[in-house]
């Protein structure tokens, strides 16, 4: 596994952190201050991850099969496409109702925490684009099982790590952060087309300079990770 796959994953996957969705839950979450929120929210964040995890394993076997009777260079032009796609369609991404996302006080519970990760890995298909590129980037590498699904699982862990970080900053300063974490919570909820529309962008030049880099190896290619 070469160092560039590497780095392009995991660099789609920090971009994954930026998931409005997760940060708001969680922000909304340690707000309301529900009893056992530590607990809801491991629910939450762990569903999510654990969601996409089988989402991705379901991916890799299944383009797994597919990708040795297409040749490499298919693959890369298909993935080029698909992120100079991204890169203009980050363009035209509608507002959000950030209504719609609410969750009501009495709804916290263990079961509809979990329900809300599944809604999360269901409907957020917009700030999913690193996701999807990165299952591309690990298929088009040829990986075997024995090293995509650590490196999947580490992805899947990085995307819920900003939920886990807020959770303890909240732990350990509590009603201190509440100003600012209310604060965060507004930018987000009236910023939300912005940031994926930069999540999107984003994640569309890294598939698009690691589609590059693979068509082109004559031509030398800057990216973060070398």
């Amino acid at each position: 596994m070469s160092i560039e796959t590497i780095g392009a994953v995991l660099g789609l996957a920090l971009l994954d952190t930026l998931s409005p969705t997760v940060i708001g839950i969680t922000l909304y979450l340690l707000l309301t201050r529900p009893p056992r929120v530590g607990a809801l929210l491991g629910v939450y964040l762990g569903s999510v991850a654990i969601a996409y995890f089988a989402l991705g394993v379901l991916l890799m076997l299944g383009l797994g099969a597919v990708a040795p009777l297409v040749d490499d260079s298919v693959w890369a032009w298909g993935q080029a496409v698909l992120g100079a796609a991204l890169v203009v369609g980050s363009y035209f991404i509608p507002d959000k109702n950030p209504e719609r996302g609410s969750i009501r006080a009495g709804s916290f519970t263990m079961r509809s925490m979990l329900l809300l990760g599944l809604g999360t890995w269901l409907f957020e298909f917009a700030t999913a684009v690193p996701y999807f590129g990165a299952i591309g980037i690990m298929t088009s590498a040829g990986l075997p099982a024995v090293q995509w699904s650590p490196l999947l699982g580490v992805y899947v862990t990085i995307m819920v790590i900003p939920g886990i970080l807020l959770l303890v900053a909240w732990a350990a300063m509590g009603e201190r952060l509440r100003a600012r974490f209310e604060r965060w919570q507004n930018k987000l909820s009236s910023g939300s087309r912005t940031v994926a529309s930069w999540i999107v962008w984003i994640a569309g030049c890294l598939i698009l300079l690691e589609a590059v880099d693979t068509l082109f190896t004559e031509v030398t290619v800057a990216t973060p990770w070398g």
